[in-house]
């Protein structure tokens, strides 16, 4: 998949060289990239970057290249009404600080493996969910992202829903393999569900 995407994705991204596979196994070489993870606390003077870079990325990728990727409606479907979910924008979707790399003046998202094509403000949305576990209150992670315009115009009740079923998926997640850190992004989601179903 991140071979197939690479060569659509903005400059920030770092380029892919060459692919090998052999005996099973699929091996991809990509441009060295210098940056460190983002502090995402509440606070960190790399929080602004990272909402510019997905701000950039949601202009840059919209609409979304001519590439097969799986659709938000499929990715999500039982869990999500397709139409909430839907759109035209090639979106990362695994939005971890470990696939961040801060440099100077630049911020790159890599490891483009699990793209989807769908509504503009999904990897904002999944972006909360980080900042709730990386301490932030469910309404500071909020007003963090409404400095990116597709989250900021995404239809409450789109986002509510989407919240819920996510809230959900980390739970089940969590019976699947309960490890510390899908236990710390299920309790991060439900207290965003919680949140929304309050405000």
């Amino acid at each position: 998949m991140e071979a197939r995407v690479n060569p659509w994705l903005p400059d920030t991204a770092p380029r892919l060289r060459w692919v090998i596979e052999s005996e099973g196994w699929l091996a991809l070489g990509f441009d060295h990239a210098e940056g460190r993870h983002p502090d995402l606390s509440p606070g960190s003077d790399d929080l602004p970057a990272i909402a510019d870079a997905l701000t950039g990325l949601s202009h840059a990728l919209t609409p979304c290249p001519p590439v097969r990727v799986q659709p938000a409606t499929v990715r999500w479907q039982g869990r999500i009404a397709p139409h909430l979910v839907d759109g035209d924008t090639l979106c990362h979707t695994d939005v971890t600080p470990l696939n961040f790399l801060v440099g100077l003046g630049v911020v790159r998202l890599v490891d483009w493996s699990m793209p989807i094509r769908g509504a503009a403000w999904i990897d904002a949305a999944l972006m909360i969910v980080r900042l709730i576990r990386a301490g932030h209150t469910p309404a500071e992670a909020e007003s963090w992202a409404d400095q990116i315009p597709p989250w900021k115009q995404a239809h409450p009740e789109a986002v509510g829903i989407f919240v819920s079923a996510l809230a959900d998926l980390w739970e089940q997640r969590l019976r699947e393999n309960p490890v510390p850190h899908r236990r710390q992004l299920a309790e991060a989601a439900q207290a965003w569900a919680v949140h929304r179903i309050c405000s």
